[in-house]
């Protein structure tokens, strides 16, 4: 294990040269609509002009950035430990819980640690079985594994295929965990528009999980537009075979083939079309989702969790361009959407970009009942600015359970794992960072944290690149969440931390 002392950064790079190509592209059209994550493979390094790299070269020299590869944080930060990517190469994604496990999904499969000693996870099992983008989540003996690129079957020896095929899958795969290092392939359930990524609404006998997927096309036959719902799957626990999709609930009614979501460009430039969801956050303890869906966020009741039900529905044509993921204080009266900006392939946390774009937008819930409504209050994005050689944007993150306080970690791709205070929904600050320095200083290369999530006293971040990272927060305003033990985290399936 290698430690690494902080190093402060000595300012915020405070002009960044645009990159040509990519961001230069990207500048010019305002707005940006995000690009759907890539398919079984990373995607390609892309060239940046020689002005762009010479300005990372310079602030790299000056100290406002870190060097390639380094690593730096702040004070309240301590990296544990990195575990690199072993048999599986592809990209690295979510991250699930369960015990002294920690699940990895990755386009080509999911890893399984022991993480009973925080700093030395060991690897208990790595299964091949790819698929982008393996979004993984876990209850009792099941773990669920979204396959949203177009494959030949839906074995784990599958091939791409194209989605104009009608015999081609897309959709969940259900696996057997009770032997963690022995995991077990049971069934699968065919969704339109395959699987981005899943919820799971636990009960006693059944699991229903919410299917979010997107982008359909008339020549896709199993991905017909408007698409302007989320599949709903029910897994019997003791008969996981019998998992079937028993509702296609239209959370986005309208006329025609366009259905009734964000219409996006040209009415609404740079803003992504409504055509499904990306992400779906569940509250069960209260009843409540957040879905982030493109060019919508919405709050539904899932008080019936087979006919989820729409509450308010909210749009931000101005700053954001694709809403992605959500986040609930545990009071729920609140949420935080997220903004990918340039589908986590772009240079946006720059001062070009700015501090509205590509960050989180805190909402507050008022009201009651089926009159809530969901009230913006602010953005918030993190402070220090990134290479353009470096893909920046919000992305996935959990709570941090102190009563009383809203705190949150969260990742930004290259911009690091942050640590924030949204305690006042007007004014959200960060309270403490890790990241690395870029990958690459002459060409825009996809890395950084896809999720970092608090789990019983640490916080664990798997990297696109880069692996499994443990960090160890130290601050007296997130110590009590120390004290705060589950036995299962997915991240998406909110715990009612206090209950």
């Amino acid at each position: 294990m290698t430690l690494y002392s902080p190093r402060t950064r000595r300012r915020r790079l405070g002009v960044a040269t645009a990159a040509a190509g990519l961001l230069a592209a990207l500048l010019a059209a305002g707005p940006v609509s995000a690009t759907p994550d890539p398919g079984d493979k990373s995607s390609a390094p892309k060239s940046v002009s020689k002005s762009a790299e010479a300005e990372v070269e310079k602030a790299i020299s000056a100290g406002d950035i870190p060097g390639q590869d380094e690593i730096v944080h702040s004070d309240n930060i301590q990296h544990v430990t990195n575990i690199p990517k072993d048999a599986l190469p592809g990209t690295n994604s979510d991250l699930a819980f369960q015990g002294k496990y920690a699940f990895a999904g990755n386009y080509d499969g999911f890893r399984v640690f022991d993480i009973s000693n925080p700093k030395a996870p060991k690897t208990v099992a790595q299964v091949l079985c790819p698929g982008s983008q393996n979004d993984v989540s876990v209850s009792g003996n099941l773990l669920f594994l979204s396959t949203d690129s177009s494959r030949s079957d839906d074995s784990c020896a599958s091939t791409t295929q194209p989605a104009t095929e009608k015999s081609s899958w897309e959709g969940m795969k259900v696996f057997d965990i009770s032997d963690k290092a022995n995991p077990k392939y049971v069934s699968a359930v065919e969704t339109s528009c395959g699987s981005h990524t899943h919820t799971l609404v636990p009960e006693k006998k059944n699991v229903y999980v919410y299917v979010s997927s997107y982008s359909p096309s008339a020549t896709f036959p199993d991905c017909q537009p408007p698409h302007d719902g989320i599949s709903v799957i029910k897994v019997p626990r003791k008969a996981p075979q019998k998992a079937a999709v028993v509702n296609f609930p239209v959370l986005f009614p309208g006329d025609g083939a366009d259905g009734g979501g964000n219409p996006g460009a040209p009415t609404n430039p740079g803003v992504s079309k409504t055509t499904g969801c990306h992400d779906i956050t569940v509250l069960p303890s209260k009843d409540l989702a957040a879905g982030a869906c493109m060019g919508d966020g919405i709050l539904f009741s899932i008080a019936d969790p087979e006919n989820p039900k729409v509450i308010d529905q909210v749009q931000d044509n101005v700053n954001f361009a694709f809403w992605h993921s959500a986040t609930f204080n545990q009071k729920a009266n609140k949420v935080v959407f997220t903004d990918e900006l340039g589908g986590g392939g772009a240079a946006t946390c720059n001062a070009e970009i700015g501090p509205d774009r590509g960050a989180d937008g805190i909402y507050d819930i008022t009201g009651k009942g089926d009159k809530r409504k969901l009230v913006f209050k602010s953005y918030f994005k993190i402070p220090r600015h990134q290479a353009d050689t470096e893909n920046c944007v919000a992305h996935n993150g959990s709570l941090i359970p102190v009563k009383g306080k809203d705190l949150m970690v969260q990742a930004w791709y290259q911009g690091g794992v942050s640590v924030w205070d949204f305690t006042d929904s007007a004014k959200p600050k960060e309270i403490g960072y890790f990241e690395r320095g870029p990958l690459t200083t002459d060409k825009m290369t996809t890395g950084g944290s896809w999720s970092a999530y608090y789990y019983n006293g640490y916080v664990y971040s798997n990297d696109i690149a880069k692996g499994f990272d443990v960090l160890k927060i130290k601050d007296a305003r997130t110590d009590p969440a120390s004290k705060i033990r589950l036995s299962e985290l997915n991240v998406q399936t909110q715990p009612d931390y206090f209950g």
